[in-house]
């Protein structure tokens, strides 16, 4: 038997014993004979495929303890996981990175369906990037069952794949009424997802949502959460969110399911940011009361605060009526949307009923009107709100303009210098960064910002550019000397870069693509002359392409002043080809020309399931001049009814398309093919000569904007409303059509 190294130490009240162990083998050996007040070591160092199982029999006051020697130095590695089960047993000092789960769950209150954990703990550990290798695989990082258990002090951060971040079950009676309490973790960046399932915390499903959970969830920050439209999915009843910090999250606090739920002392910053979000209301008994919003700049269900309609008599997983929610005395700063009745349809018409809305102060710097009212909200009884400066909404009584002087008190929230009784508490605690989360870890930024590293320069010599790429690290940049670069190889990149041409620098290739963007790469190319003339004789060739399989990480790619040509050695020779499977957070086109292209300057449609999966979030061109391309200028594509994502989001201004769209392999026969984009500005564009471009409307509310283009010799937008029956809703105005 291998020898475990054990030594006895007085713990109070009653004597326990402490197992140090140096391998997995030692571990399984110590874990079969503890007892109240017993601890279990782990030595330094890297634990590679570890499955742990942590199951006992503690006391109240005698836990049974698991524990790293020294905090941050035990790494939990590969194929591995946590599971507990028993009583009065607590989990600690341990580091979850490089690997993945084998298994649904990385840190599991229970061993098997019936092994559960209760009156236990997990604090202080650290869940970072132990994601699963494919991005839509699902998986859940936290997951608790059983009753009265504590998950506090950790520190989550950077799951990329598809899954809940943390979230409360609810599917057996052993683990409903569970009372546990998760407190003053750190939920770190979240990258956006691109689809639904992104959610960062989630207590209780659909299916149990009638079912009470008396969940408390307190002193959490949660740091650009960004992956879907419910930063928190409520579905369950009797739960307090209490005292938590949103910094810059994408999304709201969501009461999706559930009932009778309390939602207060709420801190939201959106410090001006897209889609930044407050709180969603649905269902009966809701409480929301002395929340903060500030910048908040979110719209429709992402908004600062949202009031759902219901469907009647809601099946158990759509939207159950809202029913006396009491919604007093928040404070909603420079926040951009308060959506009443929201989601008013044909099946969403049954309107808020027996509620109040007292109390609140909304301020806004520009007196922007931040109510948008869908439906009747006779239902909502408003009293003692107070708006500063602007006028009062003409829906409803109990608003009052008053004119307010906010100082910023030393909680860091703004409140009126007047003794006015509206909006939060004087005292309301804050929930800081550093106050969360471990103290021995570090709190760092997620993405490395380009030229932010080291400049190295480059000549024209065969292979240097390649080494040079293999060679520099995150943020680098890379500037190439005057010259002709002939590239035999696949410059892939791994990494954030910048390639920067120094006078006149032409690049062309010869293999199917020139860049090759991996998990991990972001690119940004400038001041370049790309060709194509020496590429393969061959259909299909792109310039810059995603890795064909499935990406974790989301990329970035900016083209500044490159100028590309003789992109037509074969036919469908695109520009940007996004493979399924990888997501792009942005990507920018700014003062570049594309001339004589066979195929598409950017292809984004791979995600075709219908799933509402796309392959990008930003899409920006802006003073750049596409000529003489037989494809689309893009194909952008993110299909089916699903509405738990923002994007995509496309802007083009200030361009020109000249013989645009017309090849006869181009399947949209558009210049411009956008199916399910939420967010379209296409402005000051000159369109010649170029096929009509194609909208299709499929979710939501899109925002379709087309004005002050000009369109010679080319066909006026074509917009479709695919499931919604009504008529075309975007916007098309100010446009010169001129026919030669």
């Amino acid at each position: 038997m291998t020898a475990v190294a054990v030594s006895t130490l007085i713990a109070s009240p009653a004597f326990g014993k402490t197992f140090f162990v140096k391998d997995q083998t030692a571990y399984k050996e110590a874990v079969k004979d503890i007892s109240a007040g017993d601890k279990i070591i782990l030595a330094n160092g890297v634990w590679h495929d570890f499955e742990i199982v942590f199951q006992g029999k503690g006391k109240a006051g005698d836990p049974i303890s698991l524990t790293g020697e020294t905090p941050g130095q035990v790494i939990i590695s590969g194929q591995s996981n946590l599971r507990i089960a028993g009583e009065y047993l607590e989990v600690s000092g341990l580091v979850f990175k490089n690997g993945h789960t084998p298994t649904s769950e990385v840190v599991s209150f229970r061993v098997d369906s019936k092994s559960l954990a209760n009156n236990s703990r997990i604090t202080q550990i650290v869940i970072d990037n132990f994601n699963q290798p494919e991005r839509q695989e699902v998986d859940f990082w936290v997951m608790m069952y059983g009753k009265n258990n504590r998950f506090d002090h950790n520190h989550i951060v950077g799951k990329r794949n598809k899954g809940v971040t943390m979230a409360v079950r609810l599917n057996t009676e052993q683990s409903q009424e569970n009372r546990h309490r998760i407190d003053h973790n750190y939920f770190g960046p979240r990258q956006i997802l691109g689809s639904n399932g992104g959610e960062t915390l989630r207590i209780g499903t659909s299916h149990y949502s009638l079912s009470n959970s008396f969940t408390i969830v307190e002193n959490n920050y949660f740091d650009r959460a960004d992956g879907e439209l419910e930063i928190i999915s409520n579905k369950s009843g009797k739960n307090i969110f209490r005292n938590n910090t949103f910094y810059q999250s994408r999304g709201t606090l969501t009461m999706r399911h559930g009932n009778n739920n309390i939602v207060e002392g709420n801190v939201f910053f959106g410090n001006g940011a897209d889609h930044t979000g407050g709180i969603r209301v649905i269902n009966a008994g809701q409480t929301i009361r002395n929340n903060y919003m500030e910048g908040v700049k979110g719209t429709r269900f992402g908004g600062a605060l949202v009031v759902m309609n219901g469907v009647p008599n809601s099946p158990i997983n759509r939207y159950h009526q809202v029913k006396d929610a009491k919604i007093n005395n928040n404070s909603l700063i420079n926040s951009d949307n308060i959506q009443l009745a929201a989601g008013s349809d044909t099946e969403r018409s049954a309107v808020p009923i027996d509620s109040t809305f007292t109390g609140n102060l909304i301020f806004h710097e520009n007196a922007k009107d931040v109510f948008t009212v869908y439906d009747d909200v006779s239902g909502i009884a408003f009293a003692d709100n107070v708006l500063s400066p602007m006028e009062p909404p003409e829906f409803a009584k109990g608003f009052r303009r008053e004119t307010v002087t906010l100082t910023r008190a030393d909680n860091g929230l703004l409140y009126p210098e007047s003794d006015t009784q509206a909006g939060i508490s004087r005292d309301l605690n804050v929930t800081q960064k550093q106050d969360v989360g471990v103290s021995w870890y570090t709190k760092s930024e997620p993405i490395i910002a380009f030229d932010s590293g080291k400049t190295i320069q480059v000549t024209p010599k065969a292979g240097e550019l390649f080494a040079a790429i293999a060679a520099a690290e995150p943020g680098d940049t890379l500037v190439l000397k005057r010259g002709d670069y002939v590239v035999s190889k696949f410059l892939k990149i791994t990494k954030p870069l910048t390639i920067k041409g120094k006078g006149k620098v032409t690049v062309s290739f010869e293999r199917s693509a020139l860049f090759e963007i991996l998990n991990g790469g972001s690119l940004k190319l400038s001041n370049l002359k790309i060709s194509g003339k020496t590429a393969p004789d061959n259909a299909g060739n792109s310039v810059i392409r995603t890795s064909p399989y499935s990406m974790l990480e989301n990329y970035r790619l900016e083209i500044i002043d490159t100028h590309f040509k003789d992109i037509d050695i074969n036919h469908s020779f695109n520009i940007i080809s996004a493979a399924k499977g990888t997501f792009a957070d942005n990507i920018l086109i700014k003062d570049s020309s594309f001339k004589d292209v066979t195929g598409a300057i950017l292809k984004l449609d791979k995600e075709s399931d219908d799933y509402g999966i796309y392959n990008a979030e930003y899409l920006t061109i802006t003073n750049s001049v596409f000529e003489n391309v037989q494809g689309a200028l893009v194909d952008y594509y993110r299909g089916g009814t699903d509405e738990s994502t923002f994007g995509p989001h496309f802007k083009l201004t200030q361009s020109k398309l000249i013989n645009v769209g017309g090849g006869k392999r181009n399947k949209s026969g558009a210049s411009i093919h956008l199916h399910g984009v939420q967010v379209t500005n296409i402005s000051d564009n000159v369109f010649d000569n170029s096929k009509a471009f194609l909208i299709n409307h499929t979710v939501g509310e899109p925002k379709t904007n087309i004005f002050e283009n000009s369109f010679i010799n080319t066909p006026q937008p074509k917009n479709f409303e695919l499931n919604s029956g009504l008529e075309p809703t975007a916007i098309i105005k100010n446009n010169l059509v001129v026919s030669q």
